[in-house]
C-alpha cells in the first residue's frame, strides 16, 4: 500500500526534510497590510519578509488553507500517487485546516473513484485527517513519526492508531523574546490563553513565561527573569525530559530567526549532549511565518512525546 502524508506550513520541521520524505504541504496564507507571503516552509523567504514587515505584524491575518483547493490537491494529485493518506494538521483550536481538511474529505471519498479508474487504479483510497492537538515545534512529532512507521512497513492501521496515541501525548513548549508584541497580537486575535495582565507585568519586569501546549490547551507553566534564562531553563527541563525517556526518539525545536542565535543560548549544548546520549533525533528548524506573526521573532519552542509530567 502506497502511504501518502500532508502536513500544513505551520508545522516546524526542516523543509529539506520534508521534501525528502515526499511530505506534501498544506500552505497558510499571511496578510500583513497590503503585501501578502504563501508561507511554503522556505526559511530565507520567510526571514527576509519577516525582517521587512517590522512594523504591523501583530495585525497580520492568516488564512488557512482551504477545502476547495484541498479537494483539488487530492483529486489531482493525490489519489492518484497514493491509497491511503494523513492529513495531519496544526490543533484545530488554533486554526481552520484542521476544518476545512474534513469538510474536503467528504468530497474527495466521493469523487475519487473514476479518477483513480483512468489511471488503472481499482483498489480503494482512504485519507484520515489527524488533529495533531499542537502547535510549532510540538506539530513536528507526528510527521516524523508516521515516515518512521511507514518506511518500516507499518499498515495504514498501525500507523493510525499510533499517531492518535501520539496526539494525546505530545508537548510544546514556548519561550516569547517580546512580550510587548505578544500581548499585542493577543488583542488583536482576542485569544485569552494568556492574560494581559499578566504579559504587562512580564513587559515592566523583562520576566519571560514559559508557555505550553497540550492536547490543544495553550497556556503559562512558568516564568523567568530574561529571555536567555528562560531559554536555558527550558533547555534543562528538556534534558530531564530526554533522560526520563519520551515515548519517540524525537526531539523538535524551532527558532524565530537564524538557527546559529538560538544554537548560541545557553544550555542548548547540554541538550545537544543528552540527546545524543540517549539517541534521541533533534530536528531543527526557522519558526514558520505563521508562528512568527503570532508569537513574534526570536521565540523558541521545542516539542516531543512523553508520559504525563509537570513542568519544574
Amino acid at each position: 500500500m502506497r502511504i501518502g502524508i500532508v502536513v500544513d506550513s505551520a508545522c516546524d520541521l526542516p523543509p529539506e526534510w520534508l521534501a525528502a520524505h515526499g511530505i506534501h504541504l498544506l500552505p497558510v496564507t499571511v496578510k500583513i497590510g497590503q503585501s501578502a507571503f504563501v508561507d511554503l516552509r522556505d526559511e530565507r523567504a520567510t526571514l527576509d519578509f519577516i525582517e521587512s514587515h517590522v512594523t504591523g505584524r501583530h495585525t497580520a491575518e492568516t488564512s488557512a488553507f482551504p477545502a476547495d483547493q484541498i479537494k483539488a490537491l487530492f483529486l489531482e494529485q493525490l489519489v492518484i500517487d497514493y491509497d491511503y493518506v494523513f492529513c495531519l494538521t496544526v490543533t484545530r483550536h488554533r486554526s481552520q485546516i484542521h476544518d476545512n481538511a474534513t469538510h474536503a474529505s467528504f468530497a474527495i471519498l466521493n469523487e475519487y473513484k473514476p479518477i483513480r479508474a483512468q489511471v488503472g487504479r481499482t483498489t480503494p483510497f482512504a485519507l484520515r485527517i489527524v488533529d495533531s492537538q499542537q502547535v510549532f515545534a510540538g506539530q513536528g512529532i507526528l510527521p516524523v513519526e508516521a515516515v518512521r512507521l511507514r518506511d518500516a512497513g507499518a499498515s495504514a492501521p498501525e500507523i493510525r492508531s499510533r499517531l492518535e496515541f501520539l496526539a494525546e501525548r505530545s508537548y510544546a513548549y514556548m519561550v516569547p523574546r517580546d512580550l510587548g508584541y505578544l500581548r499585542a497580537r493577543i488583542k488583536h486575535r482576542g485569544d485569552k490563553s494568556v492574560s494581559l495582565l499578566a504579559a504587562l507585568i512580564g513587559g515592566a519586569l523583562d520576566i519571560k513565561p514559559i508557555l505550553h501546549c497540550h492536547r490543544g490547551d495553550t497556556g503559562p507553566v512558568g516564568k523567568v527573569r530574561g529571555f536567555e534564562p528562560a531559554a536555558e531553563k527550558l533547555f534543562a527541563f528538556a534534558v530531564e525530559r530526554v533522560r526520563a525517556g519520551l515515548l519517540t526518539p524525537t526531539l523538535c525545536l524551532s527558532y524565530g530567526g537564524e538557527l546559529d542565535q538560538m544554537r548560541a543560548l545557553p544550555g542548548y549544548a547540554a541538550l545537544v549532549a543528552a540527546c545524543e546520549e540517549h539517541h534521541v533525533e533533534r530536528f531543527e528548524t526557522v519558526m514558520s511565518l505563521t508562528g512568527m506573526v503570532n508569537v513574534g521573532s526570536g521565540s523558541l519552542t521545542l516539542g516531543f512525546a512523553a508520559p504525563p509530567h509537570t513542568f519544574a
